[in-house]
């Protein structure tokens, strides 16, 4: 029997990874910051920390054969310190765990923001670098986590990977289609740019199965040691037409006004420094990073995930839109 420790096991991805691998017949300890009935329910071992403890992280790593580091602050504004102190130096605290326990392996969910500067991304592959300048804290300490994440790759017995699954939705979604239907229903959701923009995103059940696929062929000698993988449904489709069918799904009309990406792009930087300067923890309305994301292509190639562990989206985009609107929780 694999024994497993999956942190942020409470959160949207999370919970439906520790539903998976129970299901599997896995052993499941649950890292989480608070007792979770949903958890409890499933019957697995809890243990209530956070990855700020570097001791009692690493303790959870006790007698643990695979660690999915889930646990994370997403998010486009707040202050460095901290995105930096839960995203890097948690999952830092992580890898000692995993090292000094002598965890086989260690599957981090990363992000493919990562390896986003405000451009366009058409068909891009895990070859893509680092950007040189990062638009908000979450990406850039992502990056961070994910470079020693994959770094630690071979210390001791330890085999490590990276996943990279975009725009993660589906039933029991708290944070992309909730902010959605909230912008829309107040009459604040605006198309940015043309309305022609490609994304790539993922229903939640095939981003938590690529994680226990990656686990399964992880070791030292595999190809998939020390990699990173972009996660998708592998099939993009238009941003603002998938917005509306979202829409649709909360009974809400289609956005109607636009606004061209420059003009959001020269209003989010107005509004990120108006915030500076007051000193204002709310999040601006509108920043450079939401601009890009909303007006421009990002889709990438899922090639390697596909090569090196079996990947496939099991779950079509029209099923998972079927589930969502037949769930009634979005």
């Amino acid at each position: 029997m694999n024994h497993c420790l999956v942190t942020g096991a409470a959160g949207f991805l999370g919970l439906y990874l520790v539903e998976q691998l129970v299901a599997r017949g896995d052993r499941v300890r649950a890292l989480c910051r608070r007792p979770t009935p949903e958890l409890e329910r499933l019957g697995v071992e809890m243990v209530i920390a956070d990855l700020r403890d570097a001791k009692a992280t690493a303790d959870a790593c006790q007698q643990v054969d695979t660690v999915y580091h889930v646990a994370g602050v997403a998010g486009i504004w707040g202050p460095w310190r901290h995105f930096y102190e839960i995203n890097t130096l948690g999952t830092q605290h992580v890898i000692d765990g995993c090292v000094v326990h002598g965890v086989k392996r260690l599957v981090y969910t990363s992000s493919p923001s990562v390896t986003f500067d405000g451009g366009d991304q058409c068909g891009v592959d895990e070859s893509a670098s680092y950007p040189t300048r990062w638009l908000c804290h979450y990406p850039h300490t992502k990056a961070l986590a994910e470079q020693a994440v994959l770094a630690a790759n071979g210390r001791g017995e330890l085999a490590t990977c990276s996943l990279r699954p975009h725009l993660i939705w589906g039933p029991r979604d708290r944070q992309l289609v909730p902010r959605l239907i909230d912008r829309a229903r107040a009459g604040k959701l605006l198309r940015v740019g043309d309305g022609r923009n490609l994304i790539d995103m993922v229903f939640v059940e095939n981003a938590a199965a690529a994680h226990w696929q990656a686990a399964d062929r992880l070791a030292l000698d595999s190809p998939v040691a020390g990699r990173a993988y972009f996660i998708t449904q592998g099939e993009p489709v238009n941003c603002w037409r998938w917005i509306d069918e979202l829409l649709a799904v909360a009974g809400l009309p289609p956005v109607k006004r636009g606004i061209s990406l420059s003009a959001a792009w020269a209003i989010g930087a107005g509004l990120e420094a108006a915030h500076r300067v007051a000193r204002l923890n709310a999040e601006p309305r509108m920043t450079r990073f939401l601009a890009a994301q909303l007006g421009r292509s990002h889709y990438f190639n899922i090639d390697r995930a596909r090569r090196d562990f079996g990947y496939h989206s099991s779950i079509s985009t029209a099923e998972g839109m079927r589930r969502l609107s037949q769930s009634g929780r979005f």
